[in-house]
């Protein structure tokens, strides 16, 4: 993982500019430079995964352009020896150098070619030009925001942008910045029609696919390791690297002290594959104590995300810790995908697409936010298979009928796609449990249980009404706010709302974001 960071104009100082992209130093450790242009400034922060050597730091430049790329890009050895065959010449290793010839070549239609997980800024030194773009799903952070002189600022996380632009937005995945505007370049919920495959063919290909999105990102001149919940999807991206690698691969599942529900399946899991597997134990008052540092982190205020985010980063804390690793596979993505707990209440296949394609499109702010921060705050690389974006296109491109839960278990394509010896039934069969609750019940109850204690009931009501969008309506949602706030000040919109269930489906009209709430949740808790 890596940041970057550019400013246009010169309403900011050198000096402004490197404060203000220290914010990050943290997801790109390795090395650091800054350099000023004629029309601004460029930042990059690395973090050394591919082309470890020293001439694979960013910008890259190439004839009056440069560029900074915080990205993984598959399979770009067979574009760099196309580029090669054209007369270009590399001197390093890195992926991203490729990004330059590629826009000689084939401009701004280049973004749409590239199977990665990036974001970028192009500088033309001689005309001023810029150039930002973010891969299709948002797997990799962008944020944008103007100074008082309308000049655009592009940041990998808002942190860095407070103070010098006002507004700060989330960069849209799937476009390009240019001339002052933003161009879609590709919707990966945009299908043309639905795919005619049988179900044996949609089982193949389900699974076919996914293994080629897990291979590809185990690709890596840094040491991979994997986070494993002992659910559906975790366990399949881990099962799937085990048969893939020639040594055991290296696990993690974290739980709370007490009433841990995930690790004993994520045991049964890595026992089955052979990992070498670690348990992190947290308690109540690691959880606390990190909160405030969490909120921080993820630059949002949204219940779903900050519950979810408190295990995952206390894991990847020990894993910094602990380990020499520095590239983490996870399992994000499926639910979006093949259905949550809540989707099973969807009235009709149209309706489940609809909320599909709604949280394919927001997920940059919430699942994939929380993976990206928690993961990048303790200087590691997070790898999404599900976000594979061949992957994605095809299972989008399924019939919404076959997705939706006919069959008494949810996600039951994925789950029969990979019948056989991957996993143990009493895994491949297990049923959803939201990451938040399945650390251990306690912990969210630890939670709102402290919110009840930093608010009485009066200043609770008072403290709503200081917000006017994404108004607080529980205490815990108004703790996360107020420490929101006291970092991101006036920045709530960069978040569309909370996390919920679709409130207008019978069924889901709950006041808590937990599918514990849900009457359909049965054993998924035990």
């Amino acid at each position: 993982m890596c940041t970057i960071m550019a400013v246009t104009g010169n309403c900011v100082t050198p000096e402004e500019f490197g404060k203000a992209f220290a914010k990050t130093k943290y997801r790109g450790p390795d090395d650091t430079r800054i350099i000023q242009n004629t029309h601004g400034i460029m930042g990059f922060h690395r973090l050394s995964i591919m082309g470890l050597t020293p001439e694979g730091m960013q910008p890259f430049e190439m004839a009056g352009w440069k560029v900074i790329c915080n990205g993984e890009i598959y399979g770009f050895e067979k574009i760099k020896s196309e580029l090669e065959s054209m007369g270009y010449t590399f001197r390093s290793g890195s992926d991203c150098e490729i990004l330059l010839p590629m826009f000689f070549e084939y401009g701004t239609d280049m973004f749409r070619m590239l199977d990665a997980e990036f974001v970028c800024v192009l500088y033309n030194e001689n005309t001023g030009e810029y150039i930002a773009a973010r891969d299709p799903i948002g797997i990799r952070p962008l944020y944008y925001g103007y100074d008082k002189e309308g000049n655009i600022a592009f940041a990998s996380e808002p942190k860095s942008l407070i103070g010098i632009t006002g507004r700060i937005m989330p960069f849209p995945p799937g476009h390009y910045w240019k001339n002052g505007g933003f161009i879609r370049y590709r919707d990966v919920t945009e299908v043309d029609g639905y795919i005619s495959d049988d179900v044996d063919e949609i089982f193949r290909n389900i699974r076919e696919k996914l293994i080629k999105g897990v291979s590809k990102r185990l690709v890596a001149d840094a040491r991979v390791g994997f986070l494993l919940s002992g659910g559906l999807d975790s366990s399949l991206v881990c099962a799937i690297a085990a048969k893939e690698s020639s040594e055991p691969i290296k696990t993690f599942s974290v739980g709370m002290d007490i009433d841990p529900i995930d690790l004993k399946y994520a045991r049964i899991v890595a026992d089955y594959i052979g990992s070498d597997h670690t348990e992190v134990i947290m308690t109540r008052q690691d959880v606390l104590d990190a909160l405030e540092e969490v909120i921080y982190l993820l630059g949002t205020y949204d219940i779903t995300t900050i519950r979810a985010s408190m295990g995952m980063y206390l894991m990847c804390k020990a894993i910094h810790e602990n380990t020499d690793l520095r590239v983490i596979l996870t399992g994000e993505i499926s639910d979006e995908l093949f259905g949550y707990k809540y989707t099973d209440f969807a009235p009709s296949a149209e309706e489940f697409q609809k909320e599909s394609c709604k949280r394919m499109r927001e997920l940059h702010m919430y699942d994939v936010l929380r993976a990206d921060r928690c993961i990048s705050g303790n200087s590691l690389e997070g790898r999404v298979p599900f976000g594979d974006l061949d992957f994605v296109q095809y299972v989008m491109s399924i019939d919404p009928e076959l997705k939706m839960n006919r069959y008494g278990k949810g996600k039951y394509l994925l789950r029969k796609a990979f019948e056989g010896d991957y996993l143990p039934d009493e895994i491949l069969w297990r049923e959803k449990a939201a990451f938040s609750d399945a650390v251990g019940h306690s912990m969210v109850d630890d939670l709102k249980e402290y919110a009840e204690t930093v608010y009485t009931d009066e200043e609770f009501e008072a403290g709503c009404r200081r917000y006017d969008y994404a108004v607080p309506f529980t205490k815990e949602s108004l703790l996360y706010r107020d420490i929101f706030e006291k970092y991101y000040p006036r920045q709530a919109r960069m978040i569309v709302d909370f996390w919920m269930p679709n409130k207008e489906w019978e069924g889901c009209d709950v006041n808590d974001p937990s599918a514990r709430v849900l009457s359909n949740y049965g054993a998924s808790g035990v």
